[in-house]
């Protein structure tokens, strides 16, 4: 009859155990640096692992030609974005074990 609470028990457990490893992930994950380019390095762009920009360079004569530049700054930004958003996904793969948790990245500060 009450078979079923053991079940439950273990299920708490593991979730609890899993909302720790997602908060010590999310430490990680703002520690960590991600790196991309645009026009050959005229443009660099620094993202962390929550894919927040950090840090941009920009060439002087990359400044010439404004069209130019916003397109490389959106290059190199989305570049190093999508780094940080694959290490993330592999990092949530590890985590749920591969099991794909609708929102899970959204809670985790990922699109």
């Amino acid at each position: 009859m009450f078979g079923g609470l053991g079940d439950l028990a273990g299920l708490v457990k593991s979730a609890k155990h899993m909302q720790e490893n997602m908060a010590k992930l999310q430490e990680e994950l703002a520690n960590k640096r991600y790196e991309g380019d645009a026009g050959g390095g005229m443009v660099h762009a620094v993202v962390d692992g929550k894919c927040m920009l950090i840090d941009i360079k920009i060439e002087p004569q990359a400044a010439q030609d404004v069209e130019l530049l916003e397109d490389l700054v959106k290059a190199a930004v989305g570049s190093a974005v999508q780094k940080s958003q694959e290490a993330m996904k592999g990092e949530m793969a590890s985590l749920t074990g591969g099991v794909n948790i609708p929102g899970l990245s959204d809670m985790m500060g990922g699109k």
